[in-house]
């Protein structure tokens, strides 16, 4: 098994509590509403959204399945990690993501994440396909960023 680590960090202007609540907590109801071309629907198949649920995300051209490690609301953690679906496949055997959210000087959030990339055998990816899982990423996050500058009552 191959495993390839690699961190992102974004800044954003919406502040810690806001961009925690409407991209982690409560995406599943907000991402379908803000890119209704894209998801479909997000539905848990297993728990409550809590630690040890399956939440399925069903895009147009497919779905997966994340497995949410930790959800934790006090320090603003989220860690989940992609079992099933479009981007699992005979080469990859699963994806981990440990994300952390922290107060910017001023006022607005700092978000680490950390990819974990589990291949089977001497599978490599190349840089290509992890820009673009990088930007998709990124551009889902935008999106969340840009709803909230945009509706400044939501999420208080």
């Amino acid at each position: 098994m191959g495993v390839l680590t690699y961190t992102d960090e974004h800044t954003s202007v919406v502040p810690l509590s806001r961009i925690f609540k409407a991209s982690i907590v409560d995406s599943h109801i907000l991402m379908p509403k803000l890119l209704p071309d894209a998801i479909k629907s997000i539905e848990f198949i297993k728990g409550d959204g809590g630690a040890g649920s399956i939440k399925q995300i069903n895009y147009v051209g497919g779905f997966v399945k994340h497995q949410i490690d930790e959800l934790d609301e006090k320090t603003f953690t989220y860690k989940y990690t992609l079992i099933e679906g479009n981007g699992i496949s005979d080469k990859i055997e699963k994806v981990s993501y440990d994300i952390k959210f922290e107060a910017a000087p001023d006022g607005g959030t700092i978000s680490k994440m950390t990819t974990t990339i589990y291949t089977h055998g001497d599978f490599e990816i190349n840089e290509e396909e992890l820009k673009a899982g990088k930007e998709k990423v990124l551009g889902l996050y935008k999106v969340v960023e840009a709803y909230l500058i945009n509706n400044p009552d939501a999420y208080v």
